[in-house]
């Protein structure tokens, strides 16, 4: 099964799942050894951890497909990829979806922000026109190769305009086409009652942020209300940011890494997620019979 048919399997599945975020192929890798179906190439984390800037809409296309590719290559499972705006009008959406598509995406995800965006969960975010992001939904159904390549409509419209506008929005981009709805971030538990029965027949994504708008609620919690997926975009991140900054604290303090070892991977946990041993393999069936031939013919 390719990996967009797998995407398209776990929504029609019975029960919800999470889809943790990753900003490279190192967590890319990560998500995937802990057994999660899918992963999730996140705008706000390609942002933070590659331009070391705030999610503010400062990355590029090229920048994301590029990063996208990566952690194709190394990992199996379907890859959804924050598309922000489309980087532009929907004849951008057109190149976007391409070349996300191409780069290993089985899903993208397109906003309703005027660009350059915001996150979902800062203040002072605008909105584009309903029919203008209907227009960017049909680009998006149009420009894929593979109808098995999902197209996810979120729209931000409760904080500009209030959840009545948003769930007339998502309903309007179910209609253009998108195969999951994303209603950005609601701050009561009713609001995400109201948006899943308010757009029914179609799967919904929650984006629980930590110490964000939305209540943090569990899987089964979130399932319950009717949502598909439970976006966890940046708590890979932010655990990240967390232990390094513990381990440059204790560095910078004891002058020496004898206290860090409880802070840090093993040296064979290491090799093993980066695979060392794969690597040794290859040298062994294509460099050593090479190596042997050369000593042959002298």
């Amino acid at each position: 099964m390719t990996k967009n048919k797998q995407f398209k399997s776990l929504l029609t599945q019975p029960n919800a799942f999470i889809l943790p975020g990753a900003y490279d192929s190192m967590t890319a890798r990560l998500i995937e050894e802990f057994g999660f179906p899918a992963l999730y190439a996140t705008g706000a984390g390609i942002s933070n951890a590659q331009l070391g800037w705030a999610d503010v809409g400062l990355t590029t296309v090229t920048e994301v497909a590029e990063i996208v590719s990566r952690m194709s290559d190394v990992t199996t499972i379907p890859i959804v990829v924050d598309g922000d705006t489309g980087f532009g009008n929907a004849i951008n959406v057109l190149r976007t979806v391409k070349q996300l598509e191409r780069a290993g995406a089985s899903a993208i995800q397109l906003e309703d922000q005027v660009s350059p965006k915001k996150c979902g969960h800062f203040n002072g975010k605008e909105v584009i026109s309903k029919n203008e992001m209907v227009n960017k939904i049909k680009a998006a159904v149009d420009a894929r190769v593979d109808v098995n390549f999902s197209i996810i409509a979120r729209t931000d419209a409760i904080a500009v305009n209030g959840l009545e506008d948003a769930i007339e929005r998502a309903n309007a981009y179910k209609e253009a086409g998108a195969d999951v709805i994303f209603v950005e971030a609601p701050t009561t538990i009713e609001q995400m009652k109201a948006i899943t029965a308010g757009v029914p027949n179609v799967p919904h994504i929650i984006n629980l942020v930590e110490g964000a708008k939305t209540p943090l609620i569990s899987l089964e919690e979130a399932q319950e209300i009717g949502f598909k997926i439970v976006l966890c975009a940046n708590t890979v991140l932010r655990s990240a940011i967390k232990g390094v900054r513990e381990s440059l604290k204790v560095l910078q303090r004891d002058g020496s890494q004898e206290n860090i070892h409880d802070l840090i991977c093993t040296w064979e946990e290491r090799q093993q997620l980066f695979k060392l041993h794969e690597v040794k393999m290859w040298e062994e069936k294509y460099l050593k019979e090479h190596e042997v031939e050369e000593v042959q013919s002298k």
